[in-house]
């Protein structure tokens, strides 16, 4: 597989693409380089953001790549022990609205799917559980969102609103959200905003020891990440890693 990063010639971008055998790197001067290398198919994709702001990087893709979804997203890919979840929206869309959501939740389940198969299995996540907070705007798009995911993907499962807690451990959905079809066991966690989504998934790498990869950029007709300027050679591998897998490589 061939992958062009801008940054290849930085020393934890070449180490961690030395990790795989079968991935090369080609060098670009620029974003605008790379891309233009991508749409004449002598690089399968395109990895970048590691020096490069989220704007620039999101600009460029926007430029040059067709999109196959109503809107782009991002998602990061967690993992720890064994086990992997996909988190959406921590790097792109600041406050989506209820069709930008259901958007949202489509994509990354099928990120989540491509991955490493399996049930996508969607908690919205929110402040509240189960109608504990009261009304609020907010959970009017999550309650839309589950309706329109049920009734266009009934082959997942997906819950909400709850608290992260529900929606990651048994034995507080049980006293919480009894009822709930994912019983704390989601493997999607979708956030309500972006200032909630970037803080959580910085949250699971630097305090809960995650390993993250991404963000993988969702929307456009070929698997693309946006990696973060703080990124460490293990980023740079399971970024790499991953995008393998939506790539089939």
């Amino acid at each position: 597989m061939k992958i062009v990063i801008p940054e290849s010639s930085d020393p934890i971008v070449k180490e961690a693409a030395e990790t795989y055998e079968d991935v090369s790197l080609v060098p670009a001067k620029d974003l605008s380089e790379a891309a233009s290398l991508v749409n004449a198919g002598v690089v399968d994709t395109m990895i970048s953001g590691f020096n490069y702001s989220t704007r620039d990087v999101i600009l460029c893709f926007k430029e040059n790549f067709k999109m196959t979804s109503e809107i782009f997203s991002s998602c990061f890919i967690c993992s720890k022990n064994g086990q992997n979840i996909a988190l959406a929206d921590g790097g792109v869309n600041k406050d989506p609205t209820k069709e930008q959501l259901y958007c949202i939740v489509e994509d990354t389940a099928k990120t989540y799917e491509k991955c490493f198969g399996g049930q996508p299995k969607i908690a919205m996540l929110s402040y509240s559980t189960n109608g504990s907070g009261g009304k609020n705007p907010d959970l009017e798009k999550i309650y839309f969102v589950i309706l329109r995911i049920r009734e266009s993907h009934p082959e997942w499962l997906i819950d909400g609103e709850m608290q992260l807690d529900t929606a990651m451990n048994y034995q507080i959905s049980e006293k919480k959200f009894p009822n709930s079809t994912l019983q704390g066991h989601a493997n999607i966690l979708i956030v309500p905003d972006l200032n909630s989504g970037n803080i959580l998934y910085k949250s699971l790498e630097h305090l809960g020891g995650w390993r993250v990869a991404g963000p993988i950029v969702q929307g456009f007709d070929k698997p693309l990440a946006d990696l973060s300027r703080g990124s460490t050679v293990d980023n740079v591998k399971f970024t790499i890693e991953i995008i393998k897998k939506l790539y089939g490589k």
